[in-house]
């Protein structure tokens, strides 16, 4: 099946407008309503990509369509801590956000007791314009200007987390958990069939939860680390796939507690166990649904396409922040490891950064695979597409294909979150598509947690420095 045809299925056919049609507030109360839904959760993707909100009750919802919360929610550290500029970043008043839902985002919340909704809103200012903080409008600015020139970018995560033994001491290491066999891996088993096995119970349960939720998530498999699992959902628009992404995180979570264990999508859990990546396949496609991409072979793309992939090699570093964007991020970004240290890119190879997998012409597309799987999805897709969007615009050249393994050439991205941050910081370009003051506090937030992170003394410090130095 193609892309376009994929995207067809995934996306709901235009209906003409017509007076018996009810506003989307009156269909999203009787979709409530036919549920007997009794709570509804409002949740709004922070920065780091969790979900904050409000949990209403259903008929106080059904006649309120806008709750607000502050919108400092969006220059808050993951420790909870504030940035220093922090008054400069926001409004003096420290104001609300005005919510609206979503309502193709109505979903049922299934392993809650009693009927409950949860409902992605997005976020505005009290003047009715876009949050310029709010990381799904950070996404909807980069679509506007591909909307603006005729195109639409069709992408596809792939996924990858692990499950890991219940931790409640963080000063003991991760370990992976028990199957059925009541006995953890121990060697790796990628592709195993018997080794996903092993989680059947947590995996039906979330396969469950994922029908339930209509999330178009596709193919299962065991990657190379021990209980590492990878997820990949079918071809769609940016925004849908990132709302998947982002429901899913939730979804595998719920369900692997719900086993007594839990699902992390930490980028280097475990220091003997290969990081965990998200990957992202990506091509535009025209007014008409072709991908612009194509040529007559599947060795032979559009000037389109080399404009891009050249775009991604020259602005990939300095949107590394957003692939990357936790202290730990950059432990999986080792030489050594089957993840990516420059920006070379290749036909199906995956020593690339860049891979172009071998399809037919009408299905060809380029996976991105810098973002580890702690990256915010909204702020990774608008990055990517941003950086090939720029390309486009510059009409730049990528470098000749690899045909060896591109860990021979060495690193050339950022070696750890600081150095990322001040790629970022001198990148205008970026600046301009993504919303200036939004990346000002997206750098003054990540500055905070970095700085915070150097403040813990770690065990290997206290190991091998406390008494040799």
């Amino acid at each position: 099946m193609t892309q376009e045809a994929r995207m067809s299925r995934s996306t709901p056919t235009r209906r003409r407008r017509t007076a018996s049609v009810d506003p989307p507030e009156s269909s999203l109360r009787r979709w409530l309503k036919e549920r007997r839904i009794t709570e509804v959760e409002c949740l709004v993707p922070d920065i780091t990509g969790n979900a904050r909100g409000k949990i209403i009750p259903a008929d106080k919802f059904s006649h309120d369509y806008g709750t607000r919360l502050p919108e400092g929610i969006f220059a808050t550290t993951v420790t909870g801590d504030y940035p220093d500029d922090y008054d400069e970043l926001i409004s003096p008043s420290d104001s609300d956000m005005l919510l609206r839902p979503d309502p193709a985002t109505v979903r049922m919340v299934p392993w809650a007791t009693d009927p409950t909704a949860q409902i992605i809103h997005d976020c505005y200012t009290k003047d009715g314009r876009p949050h310029e903080l709010a990381p799904r409008n950070v996404l909807r600015r980069v679509l506007a200007e591909y909307e603006a020139v005729g195109l639409q970018p069709v992408v596809a995560p792939e996924l990858e987390f692990f499950l890991v033994q219940k931790n409640t001491d963080p000063d003991f290491p991760l370990l992976p958990p028990a199957g059925r066999s009541g006995r953890p891996e121990t060697a790796r088993q990628s592709y195993s069939i018997d080794a996903v096995n092993e989680f059947d119970p947590i995996l039906d349960l979330m396969y469950d939860y994922c029908e339930a939720m209509e999330l178009d998530v596709d193919t299962l498999i065991h990657e190379s680390g021990a209980a590492q699992l990878e997820v990949n959902f079918v071809h769609a628009d940016a925004m849908s796939r990132a709302d998947h992404v982002f429901l899913f995180k939730r979804t595998m979570r719920e369900a692997a507690l719900r086993h007594g264990v839990y699902a992390t999508f930490l980028a280097k859990p475990m220091e003997n166990e290969p990081g965990s990546a998200m990957h992202i396949h990506q091509s535009l496609v025209d007014r008409k649904g072709r991908n612009v991409f194509s040529g007559r072979s599947s060795t032979e793309h559009s000037q389109v396409f080399m404009h891009y992939l050249g775009g991604l090699q020259k602005y990939v570093p300095m949107a590394m922040a957003f692939f990357a964007p936790n202290v730990n991020s950059y432990r999986r970004l080792m030489f050594g490891e089957v993840s990516p240290i420059n920006v070379h890119w290749g036909y199906d190879n995956r020593t690339c950064g860049l891979r172009v997998p071998m399809d037919t012409p009408e299905n060809t597309r380029v996976e991105s695979r810098f973002a580890g799987s702690d990256a915010n999805p909204y702020l990774a897709m608008a990055a990517t597409l941003a950086c090939g969007l720029l390309g486009i615009r510059e009409k730049l050249q990528p470098t000749p294909p690899m045909t060896r393994s591109a860990q021979e050439a060495g690193f050339a991205l950022p070696r750890s979150l600081g150095e990322a941050l001040d790629e970022l910081e001198g990148c205008r370009a970026l600046h301009e598509l993504l919303g200036p003051r939004f990346v000002r506090a997206y750098v003054s937030v990540k500055r905070k947690e970095y700085e915070t992170f150097f403040r813990v003394i770690s065990s290997w410090e206290r190991e091998f420095l406390l008494l040799n130095v």
